[in-house]
């Protein structure tokens, strides 16, 4: 058989073809690859390929070695070896006997803190229980009494020694004097607690702001865990369902292995099974084994051949 590696010819008018010139060969006797055609009944035809024998033979042994494993890999389950436990993200988030439905929905809470609070009754209950709480009466009693003291204790003594110097204990002077010492003393107590709530009003306001800002900072916060709950629920479930899968999917996994490995002289395959496992290995393999058997027809006498094949087939099967 001869090897055309060059060809030259020029076009012949009178003969209307191509006329050959000059050409480079080489005869060849080695094995090939066939397509043979064999016909049947009624004007079918059916196609059969074949590869170089050398190529059959380290398939078919190929082949015999995926099926004497076959049946070991399925047993070797490894999803089974270990038995996985559903996360259970309920008891995560509640404890141990409650959902999520155990507890107010975001509207019930969006009701309770923002939609039916009454910002003149919180005002209202917020200044009362500020400025004119059991402590102010108890600090403006304290107040009061410090002034009572100081007045028995040296203001009426000197007001008394003063009068009594004069000759006046019995008189109307002494009388109006005490009153006036009185009406003062009642004065300064009025003004300390005027004084004292009038201080208060910012701190009542504050706190009227805050507790409106803690309402709405409880109604985001429940809608946030709320969002996360179902977030990280979605993912637990996922997590649980795919180790599932992949129990009950090993055997398939492993078949589809050797359905990769029956056709790795047709080319490289790209078929994905994310649930089975390592869908980027196996076709990897597969890419590794149709580069070499693509490289041994080729170049059948060349062994370097069938490895460079069989690198590129890998890297291309892992990147598809």
């Amino acid at each position: 058989m001869k090897i055309y590696s060059y060809i030259s010819s020029h076009w012949d008018d009178s003969k209307q073809e191509y006329v050959q010139d000059c050409a480079e060969y080489e005869e060849y006797a080695g094995p090939v690859a066939l397509c043979n055609s064999g016909g049947g009944g009624g004007g079918d035809t059916t196609t059969m390929i074949r590869y170089a024998d050398y190529v059959q033979e380290h398939h078919d042994d190929f082949l015999n070695h995926v099926q004497a494993n076959r049946n070991i890999a399925i047993e070797a389950n490894p999803w089974a070896a270990v038995p996985y436990s559903d996360i259970i993200c309920d008891d995560a988030f509640f404890g141990s006997g409650y959902l999520i439905s155990s507890f107010p929905s975001l509207y019930d809470m969006y009701g309770k803190f923002m939609a039916g609070l009454d910002i003149e009754v919180l005002w209202t209950q917020i200044f009362e229980d500020t400025v004119n709480s059991p402590v102010v009466d108890t600090l403006v009693s304290a107040e009061a009494a410090l002034m009572e003291d100081d007045i028995e204790e040296n203001i009426l003594p000197r007001l008394q020694t003063g009068m009594r110097d004069m000759n006046s204990i019995m008189a109307s002077n002494f009388v109006i004097g005490k009153a006036l010492i009185e009406n003062a003393r009642v004065k300064a107590r009025n003004k300390y607690a005027a004084e004292l709530r009038y201080k208060l009003i910012p701190i009542a306001a504050d706190r009227w702001r805050a507790h409106l800002e803690w309402n709405k900072n409880v109604v985001g916060v429940y809608a946030e865990l709320m969002k996360f709950y179902y977030a990280a629920r979605i993912d637990v479930d996922d997590a649980n369902y795919s180790m599932a899968s992949k129990g009950v999917l090993w055997p398939f996994t492993v078949l589809e292995f050797e359905r990769a490995a029956l056709g790795a002289l047709q080319g490289a395959t790209t078929t994905k099974t994310d649930v089975a496992g390592a869908s980027t290995a196996k076709k990897a393999i597969s890419g590794a084994l149709s580069g070499a058997a693509m490289g041994a027809m080729i170049a059948p006498s060349n062994p370097y051949g069938m490895a460079i094949g069989a690198v590129l087939g890998g890297i291309a099967g892992a990147m598809m």
